[in-house]
This record gives structure tokens, C-alpha cells and sequence, in this order.
């Protein structure tokens, strides 16, 4: 697998999304390795912490407009598009080893959910995170209606997914969705360095700790998840959708 690259660094994954060109927006290839890496990485021996970041000046710009016309036009790939997102929102919730996001760059949409699904987000002083998903006719269903009420409240949450406004590093910290900010050209070394300072704790307590944590969040995926998605894959055959979809390709190949 090219588009999403995992090394062992001592008991550490760094698990990279490598699309640096497209701004790490998601393939066929990232979307279903992202839904099963977090199994892969359950399951090693050896690994104690994740760090996940993106490639190049980006975390992750979400979408692929190719992608969203062919899940339009394709019910089974429709399908396997809702489950690989399944998959990725419970194998991040459930992976009983804490995960870093390293916030290198925007983070938009799918990107804005890996990052709010982490256990702990450093995020670059120039990064920022949002949302948009409203904004091109779909509903937030993968990530943003689950985990942002949890970390905001219901208002904020609203305000954040109905206008999908950029959120800027300093904001994020406020408003608790990250950690700390952290200068571009040192994130990657601050999260290599917690999270070596995380492979140092005692394995069980921190693993139970997370998963004790987390069922908050499972709480939240018994009650919302399925609804989510169910409305999320309905929304992508809506004609507001698909409109908004075809818009935006015809600009940029006016460009």
C-alpha cells in the first residue's frame, strides 16, 4: 500500500496518508486502509502508540470529488464507502492503543473526523481544522455529528457543522477539539517525542484508561453512529448534493 504508509519506529506506528499532490484527500486505496490499519496496529506485539499524520503541507483535505460522483452513480460502491467509514470511526475509537494526531496542515472534513477521533491532537500553528460537509449537500455523518458534541457541546457543535467554518490551531485548543499548538516545522518531532513518552507507561493501565474514557464514545456510537451514516449515504444520491458535487469539478477544470 503507496497512499497510506506505516513504520515501525521502535514501539511507535507512524501511520503517514501519502497523497502529498492531492493534499492527502482520500483514494479508494487510503479510505479502505484507513479502515483497517487500526486492526493492524491492535494486533502487533511490539507497537504501543500511534502517531498519525499527512504527508507534505497537508493532514488531510478529506473528499475526493471523483470518488463522491462515482458513490453517486454506484450503490455498491455506496455501500462499501459507508462501511470502510464505519470501520475507520470504531477501529479508532476501539483500538486499545492511544493515538497522536499530528495536525501538520488542514484538516477538512474526513481529515476534520481523524483528528477529532484521536486520543490526543497536536496541531501546527498555521492548521486548521472544518467541516464541510453541509456545505457540499451531505450530511456529517462519519465522525463530526458523533464526536464534536462530546468535545464542544450541542451549540457549538451545530455552529461548527451547519457552517463548516475554518477553525484556526489557537481556536481549536480553546475550544478543546486539540491539545496544544506546536510550530510547523517541529510537530512531527513533538509527537514522536509524547508519544515515546506514552510507550514508557504501564501497557494495561493506559490501554483500560483509554478504553474506559472512550465509552463515552461508545455510548455516543450505539445512539448516533448508525443514524449518522444511514443519513449521510442518502444524502449522497440528493440532488443539492450531486449539484454542488459537479459545480466544483467544473471550476476547477476551468482552472
Amino acid at each position: 500500500m503507496t497512499d497510506l504508509v506505516v513504520t515501525a519506529r521502535g514501539p511507535v506506528r507512524l501511520v503517514e496518508l501519502n497523497r502529498p499532490e492531492q493534499l492527502n484527500a482520500m483514494s479508494e486505496e487510503l479510505h479502505a486502509g484507513l479502515a483497517s490499519v487500526w486492526e493492524d496496529v491492535a494486533t502487533d506485539p511490539e507497537a504501543r502508540v500511534v502517531v498519525l499524520t499527512g504527508r507534505g503541507r497537508a493532514f488531510s483535505a478529506g473528499g475526493n470529488f471523483g470518488i463522491m460522483t462515482r458513490v453517486q452513480q454506484d450503490a455498491a460502491f455506496r455501500e462499501q464507502n459507508v462501511d470502510e467509514a464505519r470501520r475507520i470511526i470504531t477501529g479508532m475509537v476501539r483500538c486499545p492503543l492511544p493515538v497522536i494526531a499530528a495536525v501538520n496542515g488542514p484538516a477538512v472534513g474526513l481529515g476534520c473526523s481523524l483528528a477529532l477521533l484521536s486520543d490526543l491532537v497536536l496541531i501546527a500553528d498555521d492548521a486548521y481544522i472544518a467541516d464541510p460537509h453541509v456545505q457540499v449537500g451531505l450530511v456529517a455523518g462519519d465522525g463530526g455529528a458523533l464526536v464534536l458534541p462530546l468535545l464542544v457541546g450541542l451549540t457549538r457543535a451545530k455552529e461548527l457543522l451547519f457552517l463548516g467554518d475554518r477553525v484556526s490551531a489557537e481556536e481549536a485548543v480553546r475550544l478543546g477539539v486539540a491539545n496544544r499548538v506546536v510550530p510547523k516545522d517541529k510537530i512531527l518531532t513533538e509527537a514522536m517525542d509524547l508519544a515515546q513518552r506514552l510507550a514508557t507507561l504501564p501497557v494495561k493501565a493506559l490501554r483500560e484508561t483509554k478504553r474506559a474514557v472512550n465509552l463515552h464514545l461508545e455510548q455516543a456510537i450505539a445512539a448516533v453512529l448508525e443514524p449518522a451514516l444511514l443519513a449521510e449515504q442518502d444524502s449522497m444520491t440528493d440532488p443539492e448534493h450531486i449539484a454542488a458535487v459537479e459545480k466544483i469539478i467544473a471550476a476547477r477544470g476551468a482552472r
